[in-house]
C-alpha cells in the first residue's frame, strides 16, 4: 500500500517539481488566514484547524496513544531503545513523509479548490485526494488512492482489533477473547451504517481517552526512558 501510494505521489511531485516552492509557500502563507478555513480540510477558525489537524494526526500515526507499543512488544528484539527508534521511524514516515507528499500533490493539482457538482460545495477529503491523483496520473491515479484506502481500512481493522484484544486479555483474562471478537465484528458492521461525522467524533473521543492515561504514564516514566536511551547510545 505504502509503496504504490508513495510511488504515485512521488511521480506527480517529480513531474511538477518546479511547483514545489510555490506549494510550500502557499501552505505557510495561508496557515493562519481565512483560506485555511475554506480549503476543504478544516473548520472555520484556527482553533478548529488545529483541533482537526491534531485529531487526524493521532488517527494517522497513533502517536502518544499507547497502541503502537502493543505491536512493537511482539517483535523479537533484545533492546527496547532500538525497537523504540524503529517505532519513531514509522511515525516520521507516516506523518512527515506521506502526509507532506499528499499535501503537495493536492496543492499542485489544485484539488483543494475543487467543487463537488453534486453538492455545490468543496469536495470531501477523500475526493480531493482522489481527484488530485487522477489529475497528476491521468487514467489510473484514482485507482492508487482507492486501493490505498481499501488496504488502509482493512489493516486498520485488523491492527486495532489486535490492540484491543491484547488489552482486554490483560485486564479480564483469556476467556474474554471470544466475546471481544464478537463485539468487534458487530462494531465494524455498525460503523458501515452510521454517518461519517458521527464515526469521526466517536473515534476522536476514544483516541483522546486512550491518550490521556498513556501520556501521564510517559511523563512518569520519562526519567527511565532518558537513562536507557543515554546508556544505549553511550554503549554504541
Amino acid at each position: 500500500m505504502a509503496i504504490f501510494y508513495v510511488g504515485g505521489a512521488l511521480l506527480i511531485i517529480l513531474t511538477n517539481i518546479g511547483e514545489i516552492p510555490s506549494a510550500i509557500a502557499l501552505i505557510f502563507k495561508h496557515a493562519f488566514t481565512s483560506t485555511a478555513a475554506v480549503g476543504g480540510f478544516v473548520g472555520a477558525t484556527i482553533m478548529a484547524a488545529i483541533q482537526t489537524g491534531v485529531a487526524r494526526g493521532l488517527f494517522s500515526n497513533e502517536a502518544g496513544m499507547g497502541t503502537a507499543p502493543i505491536a512493537h512488544a511482539a517483535a523479537k528484539t533484545k533492546d527496547p531503545v532500538k525497537q523504540g527508534t524503529i517505532g519513531m521511524l514509522g511515525t516520521f514516515i507516516d506523518t512527515i513523509v506521506i502526509c507532506t507528499m499528499t499535501a503537495l500533490v493536492i496543492i499542485m493539482m489544485n484539488g483543494w479548490t475543487q467543487i463537488d457538482p453534486a453538492t455545490n460545495e468543496l469536495m470531501s477529503k477523500a475526493a480531493i485526494t482522489s481527484y488530485s491523483f487522477s489529475q497528476g496520473l491521468a487514467g489510473y491515479g484514482h485507482y492508487i488512492v482507492t486501493l490505498g484506502m481499501i488496504f488502509f481500512t482493512f489493516t486498520t481493522i485488523i491492527g486495532w482489533s489486535f490492540y484491543g484484544e491484547r488489552c482486554a486479555e490483560y485486564i479480564f483474562g483469556i476467556k474474554v477473547i471470544i466475546f471481544y471478537r464478537i463485539m468487534w465484528v458487530a462494531v465494524v458492521f455498525l460503523g458501515t451504517t452510521l454517518k461519517l461525522d458521527v464515526i469521526w467524533i466517536i473515534a476522536e473521543i476514544l483516541n483522546g481517552l486512550m491518550a490521556i492515561p498513556n501520556l501521564i504514564g510517559l511523563l512518569l516514566l520519562s526519567p527511565v526512558v532518558f537513562k536507557m536511551t543515554k546508556d544505549y547510545y553511550s554503549a554504541r
